[in-house]
């Protein structure tokens, strides 16, 4: 055997992918499969997957991948996956489907019935959690199924995660790691188990445990690769499979943020800011830290939920003549717009928008918002004010978790698609007024995810070793002075004020068009 490679998969919401890693993160070589239909409708609002679509797209990487370095089948060590989360499916007593995945971006709402008692909805109330609560449970998937379909959740054996669903398939194990249990199910996220039958919150999703898969500890192994995964991946059979975390979770821990006094970036479909830290505290009010892929660590973690996503959506609605002259140009629309931007003068000539084109559990009745507009404004000012509107957030969201756990921040590192915009770095950089970090690869999710291989086998003592081996800071944005201060103007007496002053008016919004 040569140098020990790790074998990854990532899924991903629009794309899976497959990377050989060495130990010194490196990539001997890399499959993506990018997906013609990343999920269907069946209703608007809805998002759903075949049950075993993701499986196929591993199983099609792999086989390429693996085809392409035969050479290389006896230097795999282990293997690894990540995947997207809070995103479920059901299985019968056989362990087989009982119908699609419903994905995390699916809006479906189940009926706020009267399975949570009267008491317990007015001590929600009187903690100002009520509608909180109300929009927990209406959406989470169990809570449809069990009003909706009953019949398939008579019959459901287990309710698992899609990362679990992967794990058995490449082992005939049900099990997973705590740090992948993020999302709609009854978990303790303090203390890194399940809610027991009496827990003040296990009203929400009141999953039966049997239901549920058996939780482990990251770096344990899940399992060893079976002949049939082997026969339809190509992985050697006997290979361990061995736990991570969730893409997030992953992504943070690539990114070399283990400090408490680092935060992670994530500019993906959802745009979020992820601590590490030993002590668990919650990032907003009765909003949990969730179990980072460290197990003896928490990511504190604020999200706002259509993100970057927000960037697909002008360049779909209001970028067509930007998109013809890219093409003409052999490049991508983005590198395009952040061309046309960087004239732009900080703060896009007094256009502030606020980002929350999906509200959040925190702010149930959030819609987006657009302040400042006047007859010299381009798109291209929108352009630049949606970027700076999800950083804007992001910065308050910072502000929010330095004052709730008395930690400050002291360097930012980035990842996701928008990670690889200078602009979009710089912009970031100069409205938080710190140094942001990009580090050698966008997939640092896939070195997170194999960089615990790499600790759980041994080949490095802890993940500061690894870190030090396999992260290496490839660009730092300083913060211009003049612009920090230019938008911290900007942030106190604009952005800060938006949403208190129209947070009434989204909510009658809401209910003239009936949608909470």
């Amino acid at each position: 055997m040569n140098e020990p490679l790790v074998l990854t998969f990532d899924i991903g919401t629009q794309s899976a992918r497959g990377l050989l890693v060495t130990k010194k993160g490196e990539f001997i070589d890399k499959e993506q499969v990018r997906y013609n239909h990343p999920y269907f409708s069946k209703k608007p609002g809805w998002a759903e997957q075949k049950h075993d679509y993701y499986f196929d797209k591993i199983c099609e990487i792999s086989k390429i991948l693996l085809e392409r370095n035969k050479d290389k089948l006896s230097d795999i060590s282990a293997v690894t996956i990540t995947t997207i989360r809070d995103t479920v499916l059901c299985l019968d007593k056989d362990n087989k489907p009982l119908r699609d995945i419903i994905l995390w971006l699916d809006n479906r709402k189940a009926s706020y019935d009267n399975h949570i008692s009267i008491a317990k909805k007015a001590l929600f109330h009187s903690v100002g959690m009520g509608e909180s609560i109300k929009i927990l449970y209406k959406a989470t998937a169990a809570n449809w199924i069990c009003q909706n379909q009953p019949e398939i959740w008579a019959k459901t054996k287990k309710y698992i995660m899609l990362s679990t669903y992967m794990n058995f398939l490449l082992t005939g194990e049900m099990k997973d790691c705590a740090a992948n249990m993020i999302g709609h199910i009854p978990f303790d996220y303090r203390k890194k188990k399940w809610l027991g039958k009496h827990d003040l919150t296990r009203c929400i999703c009141d999953i039966p445990e049997e239901k549920l898969c058996e939780l482990i500890s990251t770096g344990e192994i899940i399992g060893r690769i079976t002949e049939k995964a082997s026969i339809l991946t190509g992985i050697p059979m006997g290979i361990p499979l061995i736990a991570t975390g969730s893409d997030k979770g992953c992504e943070t821990l690539g990114l070399s943020v283990i400090k408490n006094n680092q935060a992670a970036i994530s500019f993906g479909t959802t745009a979020t800011i992820q601590m590490a830290v030993n002590e668990y505290f919650e990032p907003q009010p009765f909003m949990p830290a969730y179990p980072a892929v460290p197990n003896d660590m928490y990511n504190p973690e604020i999200e706002i939920y259509r993100g970057f996503w927000l960037v697909t959506w002008f360049i779909k609605e209001f970028a067509g003549e930007d998109k013809a002259e890219a093409r003409e140009k052999g490049c991508s629309a983005e590198k395009l717009l952040d061309e046309k931007i960087k004239s732009i003068m900080p703060g896009s000539d007094g256009l502030v928008l606020q980002p929350f084109w999906t509200p959040g559990i925190t702010n149930p009745n959030a819609l987006g918002a657009v302040v400042g507009f006047s007859d010299f404004h381009t798109r291209y000012h929108l352009y630049r004010a949606i970027i700076e509107g999800i950083c804007f957030e992001l910065f308050q969201s910072m502000l929010t978790m330095q004052k709730r756990s008395g930690i400050e921040i002291k360097e930012i590192f980035v990842g996701g698609g928008g990670a690889k915009s200078d602009i979009v770095c710089q912009i970031t950089a100069d409205i938080f007024g710190l140094p942001v970090k990009r580090t050698q690869t966008y997939e640092s999710c896939s070195i997170g995810s194999a960089m615990v291989a790499f600790v759980a086998q041994g080949i490095y003592s802890d993940y500061e070793e690894a870190i030090k081996n396999m992260v290496v800071e490839k660009d730092v944005f300083y913060p211009d002075s003049k612009n920090h201060n230019h938008y911290m103007l900007l942030y106190r007496k604009v952005y800060s004020k938006i949403y208190p002053r129209i947070k009434r008016i989204d909510k009658n919004i809401m209910k003239i068009y009936k949608r909470r």
